[in-house]
């Protein structure tokens, strides 16, 4: 029998330490902050933002940059897209508080305390809270540099298309076309025929020509579901050997894909060089692997000029090489090789293997699919900030076999009906067992003792 448990007529006013609740010191966290302590993150991190913050000590003690790290940390492992979200859960979790370092009776940092903090940081200190992970990948063998690849999503802008306004004459969107639709001869209050004049009307979505007041670095474009909304770009460079992310970085909405694909490319060289300890012009790339999207016959000669093998498939199919500069000519010659060759054809399963999985995680499962931050100095803080944690989660599943939460809990439902399932066996063969004894029993009219039968 059960009974319903019944809520007490006056809560306890003091509770002694050691009769609260705790989590198992097996859980996600505690092993995350095993991770961090195995390569002195914490050290390592407040010695970046040091010269950030004010030596004098006047004023109020500011909050440790390791606490916001491992709250945003915390935001990008349950998937909460807002900042509110984060302080809310982090103030909310036993286990997280225990993360932290947080007494029960402390309280933890507000939502508002991010803002300063990321203001406060360049942009550069977060360029190296990103190669401290990668050092801790290379120390466990985990970053090659061998074989990149390098590919872009979508994220949406915290910015709406209501709020358009025109670059020369600042009127709101609607407005603007109503006035031309009044300049052609169309009713301006008449809404169906205001929008099938806009329908038909070219270029109506310019970015040269319109821009977002609230976040002007958002850019008009196409949402991963097809639909037109402002957006940014992030990029990520993979290392397809190991799926590190080696570089990470927002771009916008409007950017080519293939602009300067070269020099990020040499970028994320020197940020593998930084986490070995090498020099920063050693060149350990091997091969380069995208989609057509970056495609540009400039940016393939000036890799295939350092030795870097160029992996990427042609969007042109009758790309006519008669009126090609001869360099050019050879490079379009070498690129269609390598797509054709059988370890170019394993690249590019390795790209969509590696590549998607990341912005799977750090977009879809990382709460960053759609930003509440605004401006592209913000965007690129978070983005790089979400990379160092998949690289870490990258490490704990080396170190531990999890990687995230979800996977912690998907292995004990595992390891649950594994355990289920071999007592299901057990009692089967026990009872396939009994049922022959109880029948040869009958056949030669034996009664089998007690214990016998109590054994059976």
């Amino acid at each position: 029998m059960f009974s319903a448990k019944k809520k007490a007529a006056q809560s306890e006013f003091w509770i002694a330490a050691d009769q609260v609740v705790i989590s198992a010191k097996s859980g996600f966290y505690a092993k995350l902050e095993e991770t961090l302590e195995s390569f002195g993150f914490a050290a390592k991190v407040r010695a970046l933002c040091a010269p950030a913050y004010d030596k004098s000590g006047v004023g109020r003690p500011g909050i440790d940059p390791v606490i916001y790290l491992k709250m945003i940390m915390v935001g990008f492992f349950e998937d909460l897209p807002s900042e509110r979200a984060i302080a809310a859960r982090c103030a909310d979790s036993m286990s997280i508080r225990a993360f932290l370092k947080y007494e029960l009776n402390e309280k933890t940092p507000e939502h508002s305390s991010f803002t300063v903090i990321r203001q406060r940081l360049g942009l550069q200190v977060y360029e190296r809270i990103f190669t401290l992970t990668l050092q801790a990948l290379q120390e466990h063998g985990l970053l090659r540099g061998k074989n990149l690849g390098i590919d872009s999503s979508v994220i949406e802008a915290n910015a709406s298309l209501r709020a358009l306004v025109h670059r020369n004459t600042e009127e709101q969107y609607w407005d603007y076309v109503k006035r031309l639709a009044a300049e052609n001869g169309v009713d301006p209050e008449d809404a169906a025929a205001v929008r099938k004049f806009d329908r038909h009307r070219p270029g109506k979505g310019s970015n040269q020509e319109w821009e977002n007041p609230h976040d002007p670095d958002a850019k008009i474009g196409r949402t991963k579901d097809g639909a037109t909304d402002m957006i940014y770009k992030p990029e990520a460079v993979v290392d397809l050997d190991t799926g590190a992310i080696v570089q990470a970085q927002v771009h916008p909405g409007d950017q080519a894909d293939h602009k300067e694909m070269a020099t990020r490319v040499l970028e994320a060289q020197q940020n593998i060089n930084q986490a070995a300890g090498e020099e920063l012009d050693v060149l350990t790339v091997k091969t380069v692997t995208s989609d057509k999207g970056y495609y540009a016959v400039n940016e393939l000669q000036a890799l295939q000029q350092e030795d870097i093998r160029t992996v990427i498939a042609d969007p042109i199919d009758n790309r006519r090489l008669d009126k090609l500069e001869p360099d050019q000519k050879k490079v379009v010659q070498a690129a269609r090789r390598s797509v054709k060759s059988t370890s170019g054809k394993n690249l590019l399963r390795r790209r969509g293997m590696h590549i998607e999985r990341s912005f799977a995680h750090i977009l879809d499962c990382g709460g960053m699919r759609r930003t509440t931050l605004r401006g592209w100095k913000n965007l690129n803080k978070r983005f790089k900030l979400a990379a160092a944690f998949y690289n870490l989660s990258q490490l704990m599943r080396k170190l531990f076999g999890i990687g995230t939460p979800k996977q912690l809990a998907a292995g004990g439902r595992l390891l649950f009906l594994q355990f289920t399932y071999l007592l299901a066996v057990i009692a089967g063969i026990v009872r396939r067992y009994t049922s022959a004894r109880t029948r040869i029993s009958f056949a030669t009219h034996e009664t089998l003792p007690i214990h016998a039968a109590v054994a059976n």
